[in-house]
């Protein structure tokens, strides 16, 4: 079920979380007390149920990394909500959901590691969003496509934008202009801000695993390659 890389980025997916809800009892007891408070101030129970799960499937992955029962993994959070391990800095991670889609990144390294996931939706905002989120040279790129190719290109350098500013803790309110993808080599960065350190370090991942679902990987060390594992139903 879970395979470990000490060299690569693994990736561990799951396309609809709610196909673990018969897991969903068990997970809850192993959630701590703050994840329990949280899960418990949804006024919907989807979201209450996609939380549980979500959060149950982290703690689940990562014990057989660190060979620890599930419920005695002990989070600790930045100063920005960004989680780790307290007894395990080496161990580096990072989850994204969006809907029922949910993603685990884990790098058994310390390191920068962030991952963004989105679906695909039409948005009759994109030039706003662009104006406000991409940089000149993002911008130019963008404008100079066919239109029927602006949506998925904005997806593509946004997932990217998330994943780095959840990689170095900071959230969107760093400034998603301030992470310049460069747009003829999307894997690559044009510029980032004085935190991230040294340009040359960063490398972004791209994937696809369902129509219309967007995914990238950042990391401030460079792999040779992601390996991904779907979580099967048990």
């Amino acid at each position: 079920m879970y395979e470990k890389s000490s060299n690569n980025i693994d990736v561990y997916y799951c396309l609809d979380v709610l196909q673990h809800n018969n897991k969903q009892a068990h997970y809850l007891t192993i959630l701590d007390q703050r994840e329990q408070a949280i899960a418990g101030r949804f006024k919907r129970e989807i979201l209450t149920q996609r939380y549980i799960l979500a959060h149950g499937l982290l703690r689940e992955v990562l014990a057989k990394y660190v060979n620890e029962s599930a419920i005695d993994l002990q989070f600790m959070h930045s100063e920005k909500g960004k989680p780790f391990l307290l007894n395990y800095p080496e161990l580096s991670f990072n989850m994204s959901h969006t809907g029922d889609a949910w993603m685990l990144a884990v790098v058994q390294a310390k390191c920068h590691l962030g991952i963004d996931i989105e679906y695909f939706k039409v948005r009759e905002s994109w030039a706003g969003l662009v104006k406000k989120c991409f940089s000149s040279e993002e911008s130019v790129y963008w404008h100079g496509l066919p239109v029927a190719e602006q949506g998925r290109f904005f997806y593509q350098l946004w997932v990217r934008k998330e994943a780095f500013v959840k990689a170095v803790g900071e959230g969107i309110t760093l400034g998603l202009d301030r992470c310049v993808v460069n747009p003829v080599a999307i894997n690559q960065f044009l510029r980032l801000p004085e935190c991230a350190g040294s340009l040359d370090s960063w490398q972004s991942y791209a994937f696809d695993i369902a129509p219309e679902l967007l995914a990238a990987v950042v990391c401030n060390q460079k792999y040779v390659s992601l390996n991904l594992t779907e979580l099967a139903v048990s």
